[in-house]
């Protein structure tokens, strides 16, 4: 599965209505990263494909959506978005975390397996 452009009205409905609600709450059911880029930064440039792998490895387990700031204005200002590229971490169960950078996949991946998707508890854990 490809990364998702995402609009503030998507945002809205999928993930978040920051416009009804004023606690964190997400609507989706699968872990995402959210990244907002602008098409002339040229960091955003070097991770996009990274993303690209990432959303192909962890299909079916964790949504990538993107977000462009200088499109979507309002969303970027209701993050605070201030350097790009910077990510929007979503667990499906935990409060999310942003984090500026750009990232190589080794840690994209750490991130992913460590906060978002965790493992089910094996016997030997219980």
């Amino acid at each position: 599965m490809a990364t998702i452009h995402l609009t503030t009205a998507q945002f809205k409905e999928l993930i978040f209505d920051y416009d009804k609600h004023t606690e964190w709450s997400y609507a989706g059911t699968l872990p995402a990263i959210i990244d907002f880029y602008a098409d002339w930064c040229g960091p955003c440039k070097t991770v996009a494909p990274i993303l690209e792998e990432l959303a192909d490895e962890y299909a079916g387990e964790l949504l990538i959506y993107k977000v462009d700031t200088e499109a979507e204005t309002e969303l970027s200002a209701v993050f605070g978005i201030q350097s790009i590229p910077t990510f929007l971490f979503i667990p499906v169960n935990d409060a999310p975390s942003m984090q500026p950078g750009a990232f190589p996949k080794h840690i994209f991946k750490k991130i992913i397996v460590e906060n978002l998707i965790k493992a089910a508890p094996s016997e030997t854990d219980i």
